[in-house]
This record gives structure tokens, C-alpha cells and sequence, in this order.
């Protein structure tokens, strides 16, 4: 198991990458949370099988439809002490 701490800058907040990513996170498996920030950018804690977190990633870096991605900033992190992925309010 891995865990990944995410900032998304680009056009990421009022285009449903919330929605988007928690629902493919479960698909996938993993835990760990996503919230919007206050600077503009989206933060995420993502946990579970690399190979599930590297697919996370890598569609992040596509988004929802409305999403414009233009960096992604990971670094390793602790894992989420909860089970699930849950959307979380603005940070």
C-alpha cells in the first residue's frame, strides 16, 4: 500500500473534479479524502495498491470534462486512518 498527498492547480474547483474523483477512487478501491482549498487548487490524500493510486493519477491529470489540469504536485504520504474515500469541504 502507498499513500500520495495531491495539489491540482488549473481549472479544478466548479467543474465537479470532487464528484468526479471520489467516484472513481471507490471504483479503484482506494481511501483517502479530496477537498477544494481556498488559493483555487484541490487537495487529495490517496491510499490503497500502487497500481490503483498510479490509475488515479494519471486520470487526474485528464479530469472531469470541464477540468483544465495544468500541474499536479505529489508527495508521499501517511495513510488515512479511516476506510473509504470521502469529498471534504473546502480546507
Amino acid at each position: 500500500m502507498i499513500a500520495k498527498r495531491l495539489i491540482l492547480s488549473g481549472r479544478v474547483q466548479g467543474v465537479g473534479f470532487r464528484d468526479w474523483m471520489v467516484t472513481r477512487a471507490r471504483r479503484l478501491a482506494l481511501a483517502g479524502w479530496v477537498r477544494n482549498r481556498a488559493d483555487g487548487t484541490l487537495e487529495a490524500l490517496v491510499a490503497g495498491d500502487a497500481p490503483a493510486v498510479e490509475e488515479l493519477l494519471r486520470a487526474c491529470r485528464r479530469g472531469p470534462p470541464l477540468a483544465d489540469v495544468t500541474d499536479i504536485v505529489e508527495t508521499f504520504a501517511d495513510p488515512p486512518s479511516e476506510p473509504g474515500f470521502i469529498k471534504r469541504a473546502t480546507g
